[in-house]
């Protein structure tokens, strides 16, 4: 599956891929912030992670920046199933970060789970990384209230706080459709 927005290409990680998705994500601010990638990050990482089978429900994608020098990747978003439901997950490397890139990615994603048929998703950020709930606001996903202790595999498996948010495409439909009859 592949999706174009205003600047970026999300598209399928294949593995000869794995050399320049290590590059842009081996950085401890990224992997730091992210629950299931080990730090340090290694080649190997980025080869499993290039290598990986994914479910057409739940897809996952690359981000590129497409240009005059090709289409690097800048990051990579995607959506998987977790026991609570379907949950949505990026990281923008640094280079690229305060852009707009993780929110028009974003963008992407969630009409891909809409047309996919999910009815809702969900999504959540450490607390010592607001910038992540910045881009999910912008999506339209509210907060659930919830704070709650999360695994994080890079800090060696330690729990830590994240704060929950869920957009459920039924009620942002009626929100939207509220506003326009009010305009």
């Amino acid at each position: 599956m592949f999706y174009r927005s205003e600047r970026l290409f999300l598209r399928p990680a294949f593995p000869e891929d794995s050399r320049e998705l290590f590059g842009a994500i081996c950085d401890a601010r990224i992997v730091g912030m992210l629950a299931r990638a080990p730090w340090p990050y290694r080649m190997a990482d980025a080869e499993e992670f290039c290598g990986r089978p994914v479910d057409p429900q739940s897809p996952r994608f690359l981000v590129t920046l497409p240009g005059e020098k090709g289409a690097p990747i800048i990051g990579s978003i995607g959506l998987h199933q977790e026991e609570e439901g379907l949950e949505l997950g990026y990281w923008i490397a640094r280079d690229y970060w305060g852009r707009g890139y993780a929110t028009e990615a974003g963008r992407g994603a969630l009409e891909i789970a809409r047309a996919l048929g999910h009815r809702r998703v969900l999504a959540g950020h450490y607390v010592d990384n607001p910038a992540s709930g910045r881009v999910m606001r912008k999506l339209g996903l509210r907060e659930t209230g919830e704070i709650r202790p999360t695994f994080c595999r890079a800090r060696g498996g330690e729990l830590v706080l994240a704060r929950r948010y869920a957009l459920d495409f039924a009620q942002a439909d009626a929100a939207q459709g509220d506003r326009m009859r009010a305009a």
